[in-house]
């Protein structure tokens, strides 16, 4: 009597060591795509660490223009909060918005309601569209950028005069005020507007680009005459470098994906698009396979050991269980008076079998219709059960 397999659980189970191998190069391009990321994070945070900060010697710090203000008696003070910078407003004082687009609406809303009536200076360095509307009423910023950095005054506005040329190629902007100085136009748009305030003696300086401000540019041109005149016509300077912690900016639009930089958005779609088409590439098969006649006549002992190796290769026991049985059914069912077209059918091939045989039926559904093997050793045996039983139903 034949003697009953050990099933697995599952059909296709995979060991450790051929998932690692499926898988190696998918996880290798992760794990370099990952440090990529890193890599990049780390080279973009140290480019900009210390940006426009007067305690910074970094490249694009600005200790250089800091230092030569102390030399001329003017004090320079950072602060990071509105509080802070607001507190700080006062005639005799110069207040530096170092990057005014960090801001929210509500901060700029009353950081202008501090200024306006201050009595002392207000420097924007690169506002935007939406800030240098809000922070400087009446002047607008251009949608396109100055296409030189380095560029003549061609104002009356005395601190320009004396600088000559200077690195303020950036933004442009236009103005409704009479009164305004519109100085180092670039197709026929200022990159430097000063508005004088309607009220206390004030004005506001609305600079197109932050180059005249750092380190590594102040030597340049006439950016050192131009910053200082700018930062030390008062004795005291307030260098407010926005924060997104600052506590004052609790309640606006902004949502977290604002907060995220463009870089990152882009490469997440970039991420998406490299997906696809690994995903494509891994599905190319367009059609279901178009089989085609053999130039030569194979032999049937080659053919069963070619798909024998395919099945290996893949690890596909289940598949080659399956041929074995339903081949098995298929010669057993007209021995045992069955039709062909019911071999198949576990309640019609059983019976007869177990008749034939004169033994129980349950070792022969499993051994017929049962799972597959878990391993290769069990294929074999597999083999050897349905062999053994297809020549017992033969013994006349």
């Amino acid at each position: 009597m034949t003697r009953e397999a050990t099933l697995p659980a599952t059909s296709a189970s995979r060991t450790p060591r051929q998932v690692w191998t499926r898988a190696r190069g998918i996880a290798l391009a992760l794990v370099l795509l990952l440090a990529g990321a890193i890599v990049i994070a780390l080279v973009r945070s140290d480019a900009q660490r210390g940006s426009l900060d007067p305690r910074s010697t970094a490249p694009q710090g600005s200790r250089a223009v800091a230092e030569l203000l102390a030399d001329r008696g003017v004090s320079t003070r950072v602060v990071t909060t509105l509080e802070e910078a607001r507190a700080a407003t006062a005639p005799d004082t110069t207040l530096l918005v170092a990057v005014p687009d960090l801001l929210t609406s509500r901060q700029k809303t009353l950081l202008r309601s501090t200024v306006a009536d201050s009595g002392g200076r207000t420097v924007l360095v690169a506002a935007g569209s939406s800030s240098v509307e809000q922070l400087a009423p009446g002047v607008t910023a251009a949608p396109a950028t100055s296409l030189q950095s380095t560029l003549e005054p061609n104002c009356d506005f005395p601190a320009a005069v004396r600088a000559g040329a200077a690195d303020t190629g950036g933004l442009r902007y236009t103005t409704t005020h009479l009164g305004a100085d519109e100085c180092y136009p670039s197709q026929r748009l200022a990159s430097l507007i000063r508005v004088p305030e309607a009220s206390g003696g004030g004005d506001t300086v609305v600079l197109g680009a932050p180059d005249i401000l750092y380190n590594d540019r102040l030597d340049k041109q006439g950016n050192a005459s131009l910053a200082l005149q700018l930062l030390g016509s008062r004795p005291h300077l307030v260098w407010y470098l926005p924060s997104l912690s600052d506590a004052t900016a609790p309640d606006d639009e902004r949502s977290f994906f604002d907060l995220l930089p463009s870089g990152w958005l882009w490469g997440t779609l970039q991420l998406f698009i490299a997906a696809a088409l690994a995903a494509l590439w891994r599905a190319r098969r367009l059609g279901p396979l178009v089989p085609e006649k053999l130039p030569v006549a194979i032999r049937a002992s080659e053919t069963v050991e070619g798909r024998a190796r395919l099945y290996r290769k893949a690890a596909a026991r289940d598949r080659a269980a399956a041929a074995l049985r339903s081949t098995t059914r298929t010669r057993l069912a007209p021995l045992v008076g069955v039709p062909v077209a019911q071999a198949h059918s576990p309640e019609a091939l059983l019976p007869a079998l177990s008749t034939h045989l004169r033994g129980d039926g349950q070792p022969l559904h499993t051994l017929l219709f049962g799972p597959p093997p878990s391993d290769d050793a069990a294929l074999i045996a597999l083999a050897d059960q349905l062999d053994a039983l297809e020549r017992e139903v033969r013994r006349p």
